[in-house]
């Protein structure tokens, strides 16, 4: 084999091993979220298939012919890759990560990206076998490949992470790049053993069968973004009542006829409070840590004309969708800035809004940096003196990060109150918490009778009662911030 085929090779399969360890997090996220856990289970794994690949790999090809060996590997990794979605698809829907915890994690990418990752890091050594014809040039042979190999993955990294996730759905990039493992293996099984053609073109079927395999589980996404993959569910009784499934979480639901509708109980909760903080009907001015489905800048703006909504939305595609389906509309008072609210946020005017509503969301956690004493002092810099905070996060017993979060909050805030089902605040059951923060005493009394006229059964837990359920909860800090962790329910 010629060296620059050679370096080329060790270049294009690493580069093909880093891209599916990339779209590994984004097609583990519909099973078990996109969390810090995901990637360290992503990227364990993946190591883990490198080792083994390389090892097996260097063994084999001290014992075998590396041209009989070199064709075998590319295309295996190639249909590996290929199946990948749909192993995930068929053991995801299976592995509830609540329940598994790190292990569900491990366990979904291991069954899809061990075995490709494996495979694919054994053509190296394979490589380096056939490049090492003169003992006196080792040192440069494998130095050169390595580096070619490192400089493989480089670009394979920021091309999946800078380019192709944002040009392209990720399944789509997977089978792609499965197919061109599959057709370059046997290309190199005829260059390299001339009487392989049947052994080539078995290689090619397989690679077509296994590409339908996973291209029949590509499900229903509408919307596929680096974020999520988004669809809308119209409610069959009533279209104009739509769901947001933002991979397989229920993110929002709106009423695109009638903005006033909440079916969300957090969002009958939240309303609560903002009908308490001003007297009804008068405008106010808010920011909105997450559009998701615009559900309360909509209805902010129908029950409070005149109100300003400045919403912090990470994700383009989900602006697209709530204008395409979801009823939102240009309107004076609406502003929407998208990127991270952790950096949009201290841009801002300070002391400029009534409310800040915190509702970002990463599949069931709140995104670890929007949780700290330092992002929490920025939101308490943005409100005018009363100000409100409002955050909606969702936990289950023992409720560790609910209880972290509102200690954090007494951190920042003078006066702190976690409203939710008294069976929630009793951590005998889990769900959505809105925990509300000022400096100046809350508005709690008018928001619980709001809250009972309408049928709801929230209570609220200050004073005495809310440091009972902070209990030893630490302080969440940029430095120290393990809400993946917290939210384990096998956290004691």
């Amino acid at each position: 084999m010629h060296p620059l085929a050679a370096g080329l090779l060790i270049f294009f399969t690493s580069a093909a091993v880093l891209v599916l360890e990339i779209l590994a997090g984004r097609l583990l996220a519909p099973y078990v979220g996109v969390t810090l856990e995901t990637y360290t289970g992503v990227i364990g794994t993946v190591l883990a298939g490198i080792s083994l690949g390389s090892w097996l790999g260097g063994r084999a090809a001290d014992r075998m012919d590396p041209r009989r060996l070199l064709g075998p590997l590319v295309a295996a990794g190639g249909v590996l890759g290929l199946l990948a979605p749909a192993a995930i698809a068929s053991l995801g829907a299976s592995v509830s990560v609540r329940q598994s915890g790190p292990v569900g994690v491990v366990l979904l990418a291991f069954v899809g990206f061990f075995a490709p990752a494996a495979t694919l890091s054994a053509v190296t050594p394979t490589v380096v076998k056939l490049q090492l014809a003169d003992l006196r040039n080792t040192g440069t042979v494998v130095g050169r490949l390595a580096a070619l190999g490192t400089a493989g993955a480089i670009v394979g990294t920021f091309a999946t992470g800078f380019l192709l996730v944002a040009a392209l759905p990720s399944r789509a990039i997977v089978l792609g790049l499965g197919g061109a493992l599959v057709a370059l293996g046997a290309v190199l099984w005829l260059g390299l053993r001339g009487d392989a053609r049947g052994g080539a073109a078995a290689l090619a079927l397989l690679g077509v069968a296994a590409t339908g395999t996973s291209a029949a589980t590509l499900g229903t996404c509408t919307y596929e973004s680096p974020y999520f993959c988004a669809r809308v569910v119209p409610e069959e009784q009533d279209p104009s009542r739509r769901l947001l499934l933002l991979d397989t979480v229920q993110h929002s639901f709106v009423d695109v006829d009638d903005p006033t509708y909440l079916r969300f109980s957090y969002a009958r909760t939240a309303s609560d409070v903002l009908a308490a903080v001003a007297p009804t009907g008068a405008p106010l001015d808010a920011v909105h840590v997450g559009g998701g489905g615009f559900t309360l800048p909509r209805y902010l703006a129908a029950t409070r004309p005149g109100s300003t909504s400045h919403v912090l939305e990470l994700d383009p595609a989900l602006v697209e969708v709530a204008r395409e389906e979801l009823g939102l509309e240009p309107e004076t008072g609406l502003d929407i800035t998208v990127g991270d609210a952790r950096v949009t946020l201290p841009q801002l005017p300070e002391r400029d809004y009534d409310v800040v509503i915190g509702d970002a969301f990463s599949g069931l956690t709140v995104p670890w940096h929007l949780t700290t004493s330092e992002f929490l002092r920025e939101v308490q810099a943005r409100l005018r003196p009363g100000g409100v905070y409002v955050m909606n996060l969702i936990d289950f017993p023992p409720n560790a990060f609910a209880r972290a979060q509102t200690a954090t909050l007494r951190r920042v805030f003078d006066h702190v109150a976690v409203l939710a089902p008294p069976a929630r605040l009793a951590n005998r059951e889990g769900g959505n918490f809105v925990l509300v923060a000022s400096d100046r005493p809350l508005p709690l009394d008018a928001a619980l009778a709001r809250n009972a006229r309408r049928g709801d059964d929230d209570a609220a837990l200050v004073g005495a009662a809310l440091g009972r359920f902070v209990g030893d909860a630490p302080t969440l800090t940029d430095a120290y911030a393990p809400v993946d962790q917290l939210m384990n329910p096998r956290r004691p």
